[in-house]
């Protein structure tokens, strides 16, 4: 079975983008369309979205940066290693790759080893607009 990151370029990254407007994101997928109607490859384009900052925060925090820092560093492990080399209790560990996984900063290989497929990974961050004075 072929998952979305068996097929991640080498240099492919993600981007975790907050606030963005929903018309962005349509424009996106429309070109995307176009392309595939027209029998064009469509560029890829990994992102995940979250409607506001405290979301976001909520999925990425900074015990999870960390951990997506030493699988880059020590390449895929199994969680197991991966607690050992974080020095963290093993559950929390897991929990933090099941939810990674969930938005795609993390993956599992078929062996049951986890790693991070991304060259980078980007956080866009929209601010509100800004009220006339």
């Amino acid at each position: 079975m072929t998952s979305l990151t068996d097929r991640i370029p080498a240099r492919a990254a993600l981007r975790v983008r907050v606030g963005e407007d929903v018309h962005a994101n349509l424009a996106r997928a429309r070109a995307a369309m176009t392309a595939l109607q027209q029998g064009k490859r469509p560029k890829p384009h990994f992102a995940v979205g979250f409607a506001e900052v405290g979301q976001m925060l909520a999925v990425f925090t900074p015990k999870r940066w960390e951990l997506i820092a030493k699988l880059r560093e020590i390449g895929p492990v199994t969680t197991a290693q991966l607690a050992r080399a974080l020095e963290r209790d093993y559950r929390n560990v897991h929990a933090d790759v099941a939810a990674l996984s969930e938005w795609l900063a993390v993956q599992r290989e078929e062996d049951g080893r986890v790693s991070v497929p991304w060259a980078e990974i980007i956080v866009d961050m929209k601010l509100p607009h800004q009220l006339a004075a």
